[in-house]
């Protein structure tokens, strides 16, 4: 009988323990080369100098926690999350005209990881479009844009995918519209975000207001890499002067890349390296890189919480417009003019998604805010900094793998 998909998962779990259990004297020698070269750029910089290192995945956050990578660092290196999620900064606007659509008989295609995502302006006392299905909306979950074709391909009815994602998932969606794939009654909405104008905005951000320690190096994502290749992150190396490494999403990988990045802190470099070579090349996919310019235009977006990051959002032309959701159904743009900071009271999503803040400096973090009941954004999707940090953030694997490592 053919494995569920969460219990293949749990398989492959216990793999990357098992070798990552196996190699731990690897571990112990690149935590032990960390904290050698902290001790080289103190004795340059001065006794107390201290430092931050940034990711801009949720996997690579999620592998940082799930295995106490936190732990391994020397007092004086610290371990930020930036924006690596992308329903988490999905604007609250959009998910609202969703939820509107489903109680108006159109179908929404949705990730699960969306489904749960609380809007700041209830629709008709709907906040979720969870609870949009649950009062007779047609929403319907879908792992795949080619599921939501099928499905509605098959319904005939009226449709739209919320098109959420990173760079990873921009090529499938525009090699769908380049090729006519979509039914003539399905339109995407896309909302894909573009990583490089985030990460340039939150370095600039902590740059304009330090905090306790700079942010000195960055962990950058490896699956987005594979298709923007390695040199979309020679600009921020080049303008904040500091290095970037490509990472693979094992914990040798992430350890590996934090000593990459510090041994070009303590020789004075500031290049980008790509440690997961295994995937990633310099200039990534190209015919990718194509499809997503000749389907999409670059915009200045929104993201939740934030606010507009410059050319960091991908529309879909004009040429294309008959499969565009904000065109067919007649969706405003959101403009900065009518954007409002779209988190709940209290919530500090914003400052976490930025890296100005961890999950637990929030007052509703596991309060509440939790899993199982999310009160801000970076709660409800995997990948979201505060459900890694409330799943796996205290004790059990992690706590004894760097009692292993000690």
């Amino acid at each position: 009988m053919e494995a569920s998909p969460t219990h293949a998962l749990l398989q492959r779990l216990d793999s990357i323990e098992k070798i990552f259990r196996t190699n731990l004297q690897l571990a112990l020698a690149l935590k032990n080369y960390i904290a050698r070269k902290l001790e080289e750029l103190r004795r340059r910089e001065g006794r107390d100098f201290r430092l931050k290192i940034m990711d801009f995945c949720g996997t690579h956050e999620w592998t940082i926690v799930h295995f106490g990578i936190r732990s391994l660092m020397p007092s004086g290196v610290e371990l930020v999350a930036g924006p690596g999620c992308p329903v988490c900064v999905t604007p609250s606007y959009y998910v609202e005209q969703a939820i509107k659509l489903s109680l108006e008989g159109v179908t929404v295609y949705t990730y699960g990881d969306t489904f749960k995502l609380p809007v700041i302006n209830p629709v008709d006392g709907v906040s979720t479009l969870e609870e949009a299905r649950a009062r007779g909306g047609k929403v319907r979950l879908s792992l795949s844009l080619v599921d939501a074709m099928r499905d509605a391909k098959s319904s005939g009815r009226d449709s739209i995918f919320l098109g959420i994602g990173f760079e990873t998932v921009a090529p499938g969606y525009a090699k769908a519209i380049l090729a006519g794939m979509l039914p003539a009654n399905l339109k995407i909405l896309s909302l894909v975000k573009l990583t490089p104008p985030a990460m340039f905005y939150s370095l600039d951000i902590l740059r304009d207001k330090p905090v306790d320690a700079p942010v000195m190096g960055v962990i950058a994502p490896g699956h987005v890499s594979t298709v923007t290749g390695a040199k979309a992150w020679a600009p921020v190396a080049e303008h904040f002067k500091i290095p970037v490494v490509v990472s693979g999403f094992e914990p040798i990988d992430v350890l590996s890349s934090i000593a990459e990045i510090m041994r070009q802190l303590a020789s004075g470099e500031a290049d980008v390296r790509i440690e997961y070579t295994r995937a990633v090349t310099w200039h990534g996919d190209l015919k990718a890189q194509a499809m997503m310019h000749k389907a999409f235009e670059t915009v200045d977006d929104a993201w939740r919480g934030i606010g507009f990051i410059p050319l960091s959002g991908l529309r879909i032309r004009e040429k294309y417009s008959g499969n565009d959701a904000q065109k067919y159904f007649g969706i405003p743009e959101l403009a900065p003019a009518r954007w409002k900071r779209d988190t709940p009271p209290g919530c500090r999503c914003a400052e976490v998604t930025l890296g100005k803040a961890k999950p637990t400096d929030c007052p509703m973090f596991m309060k509440k805010c939790t899993p199982e009941k999310p009160y801000g954004p970076c709660m409800v999707s995997i990948e979201g900094t505060c459900a890694v940090w409330a799943r796996f953030g205290v004790g059990g694997l992690a706590q004894e793998i760097a009692l292993d490592i000690e």
